[in-house]
């Protein structure tokens, strides 16, 4: 069994796409996806949402992670905003801790948030009330967060590699490839 730092450059190298821009990002990507990775191994739920620029890859991962051609068990993703659609109305703390122990009802065995956007989204509020949280911000520089820039030209091919880079690292885990630390 690969660790994940050697199996993520071995990977990124075998990419046909051009990835390289990855290899000086996987000491940033590393612990963040080997933590979601791990909670998700003990069968907690992923929460996703996005800001509304990055609407589209939400969707486009709530249809990719669990399609059968994967050949592995289905995984609880879901759309934050598809279960809860008042997210958009959450206007207080007290608005955010009545969403969370919905959620901690829902959710016995744990679930974290990932959230993919800019700092100054209104679901940041939420995304930011954990440090177990997995975050991709963009246009931030956020401790324990994965960092894009909006103005890349390649910005939404940099989501789309990402995601299957992740996905990648769930394969390798459940099918025992790669050790997580």
């Amino acid at each position: 069994m690969q660790k994940l730092l050697d199996w993520t450059l071995e990977t990124i190298r075998k990419e046909a796409s051009d990835f390289s821009w990855m290899e000086e990002y996987r000491y940033d990507w590393a612990p963040l996806v080997e933590s979601a990775t791990s909670k998700i191994l003990r069968g907690e739920s992923v929460l996703l949402i996005t800001d509304d620029d990055n609407h589209w890859f939400g969707d486009y991962v709530s249809t990719k992670i669990n399609m059968f051609q994967n050949n592995r068990p289905l995984l609880p993703f879901y759309l934050l905003k598809a279960l809860f659609p008042n997210l958009s109305s959450i206007n207080s703390t007290q608005d955010l801790e009545l969403l969370e122990d919905m959620l901690d009802i829902s959710y016995p065995d744990g679930y974290f948030i990932w959230y993919i956007g800019r700092g100054e989204h209104p679901y940041t509020k939420l995304a930011y009330r954990s440090d177990e949280n997995f975050l991709w911000m963009i246009d931030e520089n956020i401790p324990n967060s994965f960092p894009l820039r909006r103005g890349d030209v390649l910005h939404d091919i940099k989501l789309l590699q990402l995601f299957k880079l992740f996905n990648q690292t769930i394969d390798a885990t459940l099918f025992g490839e790669l050790e997580l630390d």
